[in-house]
């Protein structure tokens, strides 16, 4: 396989992407419909390969922590094709490959397997998220993942989440990113066979199977429940000042903003009611909110109070709004301001990562 090396520049949308390759730009085609926050950082290395559509390239893998991340969800079909050849999974030795690209009702489903004369759907997920030795699934809301879910569990099935890290250890449904996919996987766990497995891709797209991961559910069971903390990103186009309640009129500079909040019980609800129009202003969020463009919540579940560690992590790196949202603690704020996108900067995703990922740790 022919791979083209380029910089990545910025998404321009769901499927394509702008890069930088051979003293030009180009664009390509992005095989892959997840957020990538943590991958598609402006000056990561892409590679693309010869694309057949309107694309000249499309993007088959990057380069994250010195491994191959495959961005090409078509190709990971391959490599679990390979793998039930070899029969590197051992609880799947015994099933033969009977049909690819098969139809149940109104859905596709990857294989069929057949084992003693029944037959059992199989469904391959591509996971690309990953931080600390812990891999999660999925990194972009999935109502289709969820249909998969239900459909592989009524027919007693099996799905096989490919992790391209070698040193991954663990595998959890990212109950952050969408906790209905995550309470109906967690639901059928005994109705399918759950394989997430880790695999070492190289430039050719040949790849070496590493080994099957751990499904530490007690810590799904724990961390899991609709609470925890959240971050609202927001961009300003213009500069504004506005009255926000007993903190009176202040100014807000052109720019991005990530607020802080937290709750205990009902996050997502919380969530929704700083995101609706129509709404009794509360907190100081609720003055601001209406001004932003682009906005994009962001839940962090867990079952302990970490809204003022995060806090204070963002305000390590970024200018804070002094008192905006913390009058209920000892922060300087719960605001804070950038001139650059935070998706664009390495040290905001490592913040994420550290709490939504790598905290899980402790309870495993």
């Amino acid at each position: 396989m022919k791979i083209k090396k380029a910089i990545f520049l910025k998404r321009l949308n769901r499927f394509t992407v702008q890069c930088y390759s051979g003293n030009r730009k180009l664009n390509a085609y992005l095989p892959n419909p997840g957020r990538l926050w943590e991958l598609l950082i402006p000056g990561r290395i892409l590679y693309l390969k010869k694309n057949r559509g309107n694309f000249n390239f499309k993007v088959f893998a990057t380069l994250r922590e010195n491994e191959l991340i495959c961005l090409d969800t078509h190709h990971t079909n391959n490599v679990v094709k390979e793998i039930l050849k070899e029969g590197f999974i051992k609880d799947l030795k015994s099933y033969k490959l009977k049909e690819e690209e098969i139809r149940i009702g109104n859905k596709r489903i990857d294989f069929l397997l057949e084992k003693g004369g029944d037959l059992f759907p199989l469904e391959v997920k591509s996971c690309t998220l990953y931080n600390d030795g812990i891999a999660m699934f999925p990194d972009a809301v999935t109502e289709r993942g969820r249909n998969h879910v239900e459909l592989i569990a009524k027919y007693k099935g099996i799905i096989i989440f490919v992790v391209y890290f070698s040193k991954a250890e663990y595998f959890l449904p990212d109950f952050h990113t969408d906790p209905l996919f995550s309470r109906t996987l967690s639901e059928y766990r005994n109705s399918i066979l759950i394989k997430p497995i880790s695999i070492k891709l190289d430039e050719g797209g040949s790849f070496k199977f590493i080994k099957e991961l751990k499904i530490p559910w007690h810590v799904y069971d724990r961390e899991g429940k609709d609470k925890g903390s959240y971050i609202i990103y927001g961009e300003l186009k213009e500069d504004i000042t506005i009255r926000i309640g007993e903190l009176g009129r202040k100014f807000f500079e052109k720019g991005y903003y990530l607020y802080v909040g937290s709750a205990m019980n009902s996050l997502s609800k919380r969530v929704k009611r700083h995101l609706k129009k129509n709404k009794n202003v509360k907190w100081h969020i609720d003055y601001l909110i209406s001004y932003f463009e682009n906005i994009k919540p962001i839940e962090i579940r867990s079952s302990e109070k970490i809204e003022c560690a995060i806090s204070k992590e963002l305000g390590s790196i970024y200018e804070n709004v002094e008192k905006f949202g913390s009058s209920d603690c000892k922060c300087k704020s719960h605001l804070y301001f950038s001139f650059k996108n935070p998706f664009e900067d390495e040290r905001f995703i490592e913040i994420l990562l550290k709490y939504r990922i790598s905290r899980l740790k402790n309870f495993i």
